[in-house]
């Protein structure tokens, strides 16, 4: 079954049980019938990325009581076979995209992580990383073409929801985007961590450097939580 059916927009998404609890007044909001809508009818003419049965991938990889590191992404990548629902990651056999190559740079220099052979982040996402894209789907080939259709609303109540319902969660907000949401982030509680984007563009402005691999794991460290194995498995 689809985890967001655009054949049957009645039918309600399949997620995670936790979240499922967490977000389910997103799920009976009129703008989310509206958003299942114009997937249906974005299905009917263009291709979609992730499929269906990946889009919600993020939460079903890391329930909302096991989290505890952050890492928000704008987008789904866009090319053929990459975007499977985990912000910035790629299925094992598709080639890393380029910011997801200076995100291996920073580990390596970060924690002496060698470059690893896929890009398939899941072993982030079953330790505790949630790794959300504010949008959780994208026409093929056309960067940004369903913002604003409804998917920051529901991506902004699950950062929301971490805020108010966690504790001492790292947040690791890379580019004016991710940081953008800061806002929504009780700083009291939680550590907030901020460095530029990893995108090729903006990179060497202070994305390479910033450590924050080693960061959070120090920040989990003193709360007595489990760190991240950041290897790529």
């Amino acid at each position: 079954m689809e985890q967001l059916n655009t054949e049957q927009p009645n039918v309600k998404p399949v997620i995670e049980d936790s979240w499922k609890q967490i977000l389910s007044e997103e799920f009976d909001a009129p703008y989310f019938r509206e958003l299942k809508q114009f997937l249906v009818e974005e299905k009917k003419e263009f291709t979609i990325y992730p499929p269906g049965n990946q889009i919600f991938s993020a939460f079903d990889n890391t329930p909302f009581h096991e989290v505890k590191v952050v890492i928000l992404g704008q987008d789904p990548y866009h090319g053929p076979g990459q975007a499977h629902g985990l912000c910035f990651s790629v299925s094992k056999g598709v080639k890393p995209p380029p910011s997801l190559k200076n995100i291996f740079r920073e580990l390596r220099d970060d924690l002496g992580i060698p470059e690893p052979v896929h890009g398939y982040l899941g072993s982030w996402a079953r330790q505790g990383v949630l790794l959300l894209n504010a949008t959780l789907t994208v026409r093929a080939r056309q960067p940004g073409s369903h913002q604003n259709r409804g998917w920051e609303k529901f991506t902004d109540a699950a950062i929301v929801a971490l805020s108010e319902k966690r504790s001492g969660l790292v947040f690791l907000l890379w580019g004016s985007y991710a940081q953008a949401k800061e806002a929504m982030i009780d700083t009291r509680k939680h550590h907030v961590l901020k460095a530029p984007h990893p995108s090729p563009f903006s990179a060497a402005r202070g994305f390479f450097g910033c450590r924050h691999f080693s960061a959070a794991n120090k920040l989990l460290r003193e709360q007595g939580k489990e760190e991240i194995n950041w290897t790529i498995q």
